[in-house]
């Protein structure tokens, strides 16, 4: 067994509309559309047009900076249209899926212990499964040009409302498996895979076969223990030139179909949740499928607010968009665009408080119906203490945030910035009594250090 790692710092924030551990297979939708801005720093280039017909794994566009990079349908069809934005900016290429039977791009079924890594490269370039591989630091896609140090799969998620990726795994074991066996000729051999708890390490020993034991680590901590960034700096930190990947368990099983059936199946189960949600459960969806097609009839008739995510860090989207790429949960909350009667003045029995502002944390619920109020606004940045209990990672968050503002390079490199993402930071902006937009600062702050680095 690996590192056995107890994480102090951190806080969960329990929210009403845990989904059930069912799942309801979705019709697919009348429209599936991938969308180039799902991945971060692409800069796309059509491999087709309107009217073109296509299988499903067929590519639609790659990636101009890293050609080989492909990027495929997720359906056979026909494309509809492609939609652009600003400056031309490719944003959707819609196709209209089969509807009697799908069509696949079929490819060689192959043990992927019995490839060499440069011909497992090849095969992912190809087929589509490349942009499942993402890097630290940085949260882009994987230069396949780079030898990794270490490639993690976090296989639980702390976040509020986070679906049971041990419940998602046991739904495809199979798959999971040989997409493990895929990323540890990948990574030669120095895969790390993250536990809540032994037990699961330990029912599970057949499906990590192929990870070594002293890379099973068994993580436990409030959120953001759940966090690969966390995990990362817990096990093997990153430094300056270092590069580390990782890929979420269920792209991993993505990988494994593509080594197992020979085809590029891009099947998800997402948690439906949110104290909005009739009926909170999951749903196997094809990537791409509109978000209408699983909501309709099952939220609430209430002003509500659509996060592809969790609520800390996902996406506002409407019932019109589409899943996204990465999507692993839609999160549904009301919206808080109601005055609040005394405001300030009532005791606040019902709200959420780390800052014990409100008599609430005498009495604290089990789980709160939250929306999205700010309950203020943007005020002095002050240094308060509240992100140094709420980080589990040796970095001075609140320094490193202005060494970021003051675009000083050199000091956000003493400070940690290539071990963090946004999400590792989410926490903070939650509790923030500032209301300082942290994540944000993080953002500009990565980009302004791989610019210029």
């Amino acid at each position: 067994m690996g590192k056995h790692i107890t994480l102090k710092k951190g806080y969960n924030i329990k929210l009403i509309g845990v989904a059930e551990q069912r799942v309801t297979e979705v019709a697919m939708a009348e429209v599936i559309a991938v969308k180039p801005p799902d991945f971060p720093n692409l800069t796309p280039r059509l491999l087709v047009e309107a009217g073109d017909e296509l299988q499903a794994g067929q590519p639609i566009f790659f990636d101009k900076d890293n050609p080989e990079i492909m990027f495929v349908s997720p359906v056979s069809g026909e494309v509809a249209e492609v939609v652009r934005g600003a400056k031309r900016r490719i944003m959707e290429v819609k196709i209209i899926p089969d509807r009697t039977e799908q069509s696949y791009l079929q490819r060689e079924i192959q043990d992927p212990l019995s490839l060499s890594r440069e011909q497992l490269i090849a095969q992912l370039l190809e087929s589509g499964c490349w942009g499942y591989i993402r890097q630290r630091p940085f949260s882009l896609i994987a230069n396949p040009k780079d030898t990794p140090k270490a490639i993690f799969v976090s296989c639980f998620d702390t976040a509020p409302l986070a679906p049971d990726l041990g419940f998602i795994i046991d739904s495809d074991p199979e798959n999971f498996q040989t997409g493990l066996a895929a990323l540890k000729q990948l990574a030669n051999g120095n895969l790390h895979v993250s536990v809540p708890d032994e037990a699961r390490a330990k029912s599970e020993e057949a499906l990590f076969k192929n990870v070594s034991s002293d890379h099973i680590h068994v993580v436990r901590g409030p959120h953001p223990a759940g966090n690969v960034g966390v995990q990362i700096h817990h096990i093997d930190p990153i430094r300056k030139g270092d590069v580390v990947w990782y890929v979420h368990p269920q792209d991993v099983q993505i990988i494994g179909r593509l080594f197992r059936e020979g085809r590029y199946r891009a099947e998800r189960i997402v948690a439906l949740t949110g104290s909005l949600v009739e009926a909170p459960q999951y749903y196997k969806v094809i990537a791409g499928q509109t978000l209408s097609s699983i909501l309709t009839q099952k939220i609430k008739p209430d002003k509500a607010r659509i996060i592809q995510g969790n609520v800390l860090t996902g996406l506002t989207s409407g019932a019109d968009d589409f899943v996204s790429h990465y999507t692993n949960q839609i999160t549904v909350i009301p919206e808080g665009d109601e005055p609040e009667f005394l405001g300030w003045l009532t005791p606040g029995l019902e709200k959420l408080s780390l800052s014990k502002a409100y008599f609430s944390w005498l009495f604290p619920k089990k789980s709160y119906a939250l929306d999205t109020n700010m309950h203020g606004e943007e005020r002095a940045f002050v240094m308060t203490g509240q992100y140094d209990k709420l980080l589990p990672m040796n970095i001075l968050p609140v320094v490193l945030l202005k060494a970021i503002l003051a675009q000083d390079i050199e000091r956000m490199e003493q400070l940690g910035i290539y071990e963090i993402a946004e999400e590792d930071f989410a926490l903070c902006e939650f509790a923030c009594t500032s209301k300082i937009e942290v994540q944000r600062i993080i953002s500009e702050g990565l980009d302004y250090v791989r610019r210029e680095g």
